[in-house]
């Protein structure tokens, strides 16, 4: 293991281990002063674990996923991983481009999800930089060749990962492209803000998202192109909602096309150039709240519905719908088919950038 110390913030860089084929896996330790460090895989640009301590200080990982490097190769289920090129799902597969069609690989159903089966989750990222200080960041880079997954031109990617001493982790995605093609980037990770084994998982926490309308899917969970208001709806996050109230008063189709929550809302704040709150959690019990910023028009808000009892997470915690949840800042799903959402297109000579930030604090 090595380690970089300058000021409070620290880096530290230890191998994780090894895939079949030799290619080494590393994780890079980024902590400050108060308590708060996040890991990251180089594999899939995976933010393995994020600790906090609770309002009387002890300290806990909020974040699902698995303790050891064999289990985010043998059991994906996008735990904490850079999805890209497309996150999100996208009808068929396919998409027009400057009239030309693009098939995507099909590994949701009828639909092309996350980069289609094998995306930016699944290939090990170079470690370009590493820094220590007031603010402990590492840089992280991937070369998309042109035609990978179907994606039309060579896209070069960075994600830097960056904790302060404000307990804010920021994530930037930046791209650049040789064609004009489509991105969408965010980070997919499961939030549990009591830890892992609370017994109610995350459906006691309260979640705020100031969005007034979200996008309605059709039972293959694509959105139908309607903006729908959240007034009187289960989707109403406007003010603090518990999550266990509007998961059993959820009784419209849109619930129960995936037993919980997995849609798009319409930011009221749309596609800004600085990150802006896109939600808000709060555990009353441990007293964690996460703030979650972007510069992104939607976020999509996942309750684990897909979460089956057959994944065995960390410290061996069978992992089952609603012991977390996630809230991923994005591009709306399906946007290439979609005029009326705002647009994925990346030209070359302008290149693609998303920040988005996680903000852990307490309070009593």
């Amino acid at each position: 293991m090595t380690s970089t110390t300058a000021g409070a913030s620290e880096t530290q860089r230890a191998t994780a281990g090894a895939l079949a084929d030799g290619t080494i896996v590393e994780t890079i330790t980024l902590s400050n002063s108060y308590g708060i460090s996040a890991t990251i895989l180089t594999y899939g640009a995976t933010l393995q674990s994020l600790i906090g301590p609770d309002k009387a200080g002890e300290p806990a990982d909020v974040l699902l996923g698995y303790d050891d490097l064999a289990s985010y190769v043998d059991y994906p289920n996008y735990f904490g991983v850079t999805v890209g090129r497309y996150a999100n799902r996208i009808a068929g597969g396919r998409f027009l481009l400057d009239g030309k069609s693009y098939q995507l690989p099909l590994n949701d159903q009828t639909n092309s999800l996350h980069g289609g089966g094998k995306g930016f989750d699944k290939v090990v990222w170079k470690v370009v930089s590493t820094k220590s200080g007031p603010t402990a960041s590492v840089v992280l880079s991937y070369a998309s060749p042109d035609g990978d997954a179907g994606y039309p031109g060579r896209l070069d990617t960075t994600v830097t990962y960056s904790l302060d001493e404000t307990g804010a982790l920021t994530i930037a995605f930046d791209a650049k492209t040789t064609k004009p093609t489509i991105v969408n980037m965010t980070n997919h990770a499961i939030f549990n803000l009591a830890g892992e084994g609370s017994p109610e998982g995350a459906t006691g926490h309260l979640l705020t998202i100031p969005a007034e309308a979200y996008t309605p899917v059709g039972p293959s969970l694509i959105p139908t192109g309607e903006l729908r208001p959240v007034e009187g709806t289960p989707f109403d996050f406007r003010q603090p909602r518990r999550l266990a109230d509007g998961i059993r008063e959820g009784r419209d189709e849109q619930i129960r096309f995936g037993q919980g929550y997995d849609h798009n809302f319409a930011l009221d704040k749309g596609l800004t150039q600085t990150p802006e709150l896109v939600a808000k959690l709060e555990d009353p019990q441990s007293g964690r709240v996460l703030e979650v910023l972007s510069t992104e028009p939607g976020v999509q808000f996942y309750t684990g519905n897909f979460l089956d009892g057959t994944y065995v997470g960390k410290k061996g915690h069978l992992y089952r719908m609603g012991d977390g949840i996630a809230l991923e800042p994005q591009k709306f799903p399906d946007s290439p088919n979609q005029p009326a959402f705002p647009s994925a297109r990346v030209d070359p000579g302008k290149p693609y950038r998303h920040v988005m930030i996680y903000r852990l604090s307490t309070r009593p």
